[in-house]
């Protein structure tokens, strides 16, 4: 079976089309036939060797990815969520070893797989399950109610802008920064105000709030440069482990690991029906062919994109 992975880790130019070996469904699991999986920051780290640890617990290829969406094409025994052959549907996946979304079959725990949004392509799906269940991870360890505040870094990126628009429909008052051409799209998203990009990010927010906001989710990695905004005690949460070392005015510091909502099946389809109903908005950068999955990791990295790249997998590609 065609997977995207690498046998050495490095650059975009690593990936390439890679057989892997086929796979059956077991009981209580469900396997897809995917037909897209999305290209996050955390296959680049499976790629260029910041994981490399933890991976050479198993032989190469590695195949990365977190999100894919497809079709059901086989179901163990014992599956009681109702999924069915057929059935379109999308799934966050934690990549271990070959078991990563870039493949065209993948097999994963009943509880993984949701049914895609409606009027959506799988294109399009496949976008959502990882990074609207990071947001919303984020959110629950800042528990905030509502009119409280809430600063976003990082914004017009794929989790800001799902923490902006979760957190409007959790009556939040939210306050993010974007460079001239991002503002646009923040206020899309429903963004209550909207500060210049700058270097001093706290001091933006202390314009607006002087005694700091309620809570932080930071998604552009300001690390310390960013705790300034956040009022005593208040809360902050990082996204890749950040966490203070001493105590700082009372704040609760917590990390954003999404791989502890695994297999939350009820979490995922609230954000479906979230999506079903307007409230997030799916947004893709562009596709690619397995064969050009190095595309897709270079645009990435270059920055600047205000959705996901897709690697698409059907017969013609």
């Amino acid at each position: 079976m065609r997977a995207v992975g690498l046998m050495v880790h490095g650059g975009p130019d690593v990936l390439q089309v890679v057989d892997v070996p086929d796979v059956q469904a077991g009981p209580g699991q469900v396997r897809l036939r995917v037909h897209a999986a999305a290209v996050n920051p955390t296959d680049a780290m499976a790629r260029n060797g910041s994981r490399a640890e933890a991976q050479k617990k198993d032989p190469p290829p590695y195949v990365p990815g977190m999100d894919a969406a497809g079709v059901v094409d086989q179901v163990g025994e014992g599956v009681t969520t109702g999924v069915k052959v057929g059935d379109r549907v999308m799934a966050m996946v934690c990549p271990d070893g070959t078991h990563g979304a870039y493949r065209e079959q993948i097999v994963l725990d009943q509880r993984a797989v949701v049914a895609a949004p409606a009027e959506t392509s799988h294109v399009e799906a496949c976008t959502l399950p990882m990074n609207s269940l990071t947001a919303r991870l984020s959110l629950n360890n800042l528990g905030l109610t509502p009119g409280q505040t809430l600063a976003v870094t990082g914004g017009p990126g794929a989790y800001g802008g799902y923490v902006i628009q979760l957190a409007k429909t959790e009556g939040l008052i939210v306050i993010a920064d974007a460079v001239p051409q991002d503002e646009a799209l923040l206020k899309q998203l429903g963004a209550d105000i909207i500060i210049p990009r700058s270097d001093d990010f706290a001091g933006a927010v202390r314009q607006h709030f002087p005694d700091g906001v309620d809570g932080l989710a930071d998604g552009a990695l300001l690390n310390e440069q960013a705790i300034p905004a956040v009022k005593d005690g208040g809360a902050f949460t990082a996204i890749r482990g950040f966490k203070a070392e001493d105590d700082v005015r009372g704040i609760k510091f917590t990390q954003t690991w999404v791989r502890t909502y695994d297999c939350e099946y009820e979490k995922l389809d609230q954000l479906r029906q979230l999506t079903d109903a307007g409230k997030l908005t799916l947004r893709v950068a562009g596709t690619v062919a397995p064969k050009d999955a190095a595309m897709a990791h270079a645009a990435l990295e270059a920055g600047g994109s205000r959705g996901r790249w897709v690697i698409v997998f059907d017969e013609n590609n």
